[in-house]
């Protein structure tokens, strides 16, 4: 700004230092303005690359659950608790030498080289059909010197067939038509009166389905090969009817299983179509079975319910008192302060947590993912030195108890870094903080397990049935395979044939006292 002060007036100066002023003023504002905008684009910008960040993780770990070995083995490529070595191994100086030794111990002898071991031998229970196949030449005046045998596997496919019971009818021949003193055998047990299938068959299509997970609809074109057209109703009132024969069994396997000191217990859900008179918006309603397992009897209960609400367990387990092994769902919250119970948490879906957390902070996951190798370490010796119960315990409180300390020094010390509520390590601390005192529950008595994936094999074969017939025609069709699948599940447990059992079962079951009725159930039957 250039001007004569000496020609200027002194209000026309005054006002031009105001109107300076104001603009200094103004360019003062813009300028603390540009400053906040700044500093508003740089926390922004801060939050969309933690924002990306989760977005890729989440990616990662969607392309992990689709693309991914189903396996829960954590080999870290670089362990945070092992030392480097301190020194470098020198070079060996006879290059050749070493490579020819290295290839030497390293070749992979060829399939044709291998030593062959030979097929397993067949079970000795099966049933053996011998065919002399003699030579084409002519044999007499000679002697056998020996024989080659050669055994093969085969099939009889199962086949339908018609049992017809014949009772001759009896009488005396001088009141032959008066119809006096007629004698007549009577009729063998029957599972369902006036039915036309046999116990047997009875057995095949339950087992098929809930064993084996063959829906009805294609048991029933199965049928059709063999010229046998059997409609699915007829079967659906089958199952009922097996499931009315059966219903007492059930209560009793489930008073069982509730009277043991020690149960596992997940839910899996189920879709089940709704009644026409439901009234529902929508044609599937989600139930779900919890189910409760017994490691140390081997028994299995299935328990169907509409929902997944706290009711069903609260209800089930009014009278339980012992240990209750579960995962983190918050239902099974309320069994923690219940006088009588011990909650014990899962450490593998902790573990799940961490395993998640590795490509988000691998260095600080890693570390604890080892700590919990090691613990399941400890798991594997008691099982492979074949300890009882008395001496895992005692050994756990040796090696598996300076772990837990450290593992709970390693939360204490995370637990409050500072990370954003979304990173996935931050979720890991905070599900194992919340649950450590249960976690570590299971050092109290050597016949708890470390986990509860005893359990979630057992709902393996349910969830592989579902995938084949999608739902349950009804909320009481949910309920029958409930049945089943409690009774198969305990039959594998104990290495018995499904369909052995059942059809002794049905055979029997009519005959059998009340109060030996537990002798039916699959731990604790005789079959010959």
């Amino acid at each position: 700004m250039n001007f004569n002060s000496e020609n200027i007036s002194k209000e026309e100066l005054i006002f031009r230092l105001q109107k300076a002023e104001k603009e200094i003023n103004i360019l003062s504002q813009d300028k603390k303005n540009l400053s906040q905008e700044k500093k508003n684009l740089s926390h922004e910008n801060k939050s969309l690359e933690q924002e990306n960040k989760h977005l890729e993780w989440q990616l990662k770990e969607m392309r992990r659950l689709i693309f991914g070995a189903s396996k829960e083995r954590f080999e870290s490529s670089n362990n945070p608790f092992q030392l480097a070595l301190p020194f470098e191994v020198p070079e060996n100086t006879n290059t050749a030498q070493t490579v020819k030794e290295i290839a030497s111990y390293q070749r992979e002898v060829p399939k044709k080289e291998r030593e062959h071991h030979g097929r397993l031998p067949f079970p000795e229970h099966l049933p053996v059909e011998e065919i002399i196949v003699e030579p084409l030449e002519d044999t007499t005046g000679m002697v056998i010197i020996g024989k080659e045998i050669t055994e093969e596997l085969e099939l009889i496919p199962s086949k339908l067939f018609v049992k017809r019971y014949i009772r001759p009818k009896y009488a005396k021949a001088n009141n032959v038509e008066e119809n006096t003193s007629i004698i007549i055998a009577e009729l063998p047990s029957r599972p369902i009166n006036k039915c036309m299938a046999g116990s047997s068959l009875l057995s095949h299509i339950m087992v098929s389905k809930f064993a084996d997970h063959l829906p009805f609809y294609r048991q029933i074109e199965i049928f059709k090969r063999d010229k046998v057209e059997i409609k699915s109703s007829t079967i659906d009132g089958w199952q009922t009817a097996i499931c009315n024969l059966l219903a007492p069994l059930y209560n009793e396997l489930k008073r069982q299983v509730l009277g043991q000191g020690y149960l596992q217990a997940d839910e899996s859900p189920i879709d089940v179509l709704q009644n026409k008179g439901d009234n529902a918006k929508n044609k599937i309603h989600q139930g779900y079975y919890w189910v409760y397992h017994s490691p140390p009897q081997k028994i299995l209960f299935f328990d169907y319910r509409s929902g997944r609400g706290g009711d069903g367990p609260r209800e089930l387990l009014k009278d339980f008192r012992g240990y209750l092994q579960t995962d983190g769902y918050l239902v099974y919250d309320q069994f923690d302060e219940k006088e009588g119970i011990t909650l014990v948490n899962c450490m593998a879906h902790a573990r799940r947590y961490f395993e998640k957390a590795l490509k988000a902070d691998e260095l600080r996951a890693s570390q604890m993912l080892t700590l919990i190798q090691k613990l399941y370490a400890v798991e594997r010796f008691c099982r492979e030195a074949n300890f009882n119960n008395e001496q895992r315990r005692k050994y756990r409180l040796q090696e598996a108890q300076p772990v837990l300390e450290e593992m709970a020094v390693w939360i204490g010390h995370h637990q409050f870094i500072k990370m954003e509520p979304s990173n996935p390590l931050r979720k890991a601390i905070f599900y194992m903080s919340e649950r450590w005192s249960n976690l570590c529950n299971y050092m109290f008595d050597g016949a708890l397990e470390i986990d509860n994936n005893l359990i979630e094999n057992k709902i393996r074969p349910m969830v592989i049935g579902r995938k084949n017939y999608l739902f349950a025609g009804s909320h009481n069709g949910a309920e029958r395979a409930a049945m089943f699948y409690s009774f198969f599940g305990t039959c594998k447990m104990h290495n018995i044939n499904p369909h052995t059992w059942l059809k002794y079962v049905l055979e029997n079951i009519n005959e059998w006292k009340y109060n030996k009725l537990h002798q039916l159930l699959p731990q604790n039957i005789i079959l010959e």
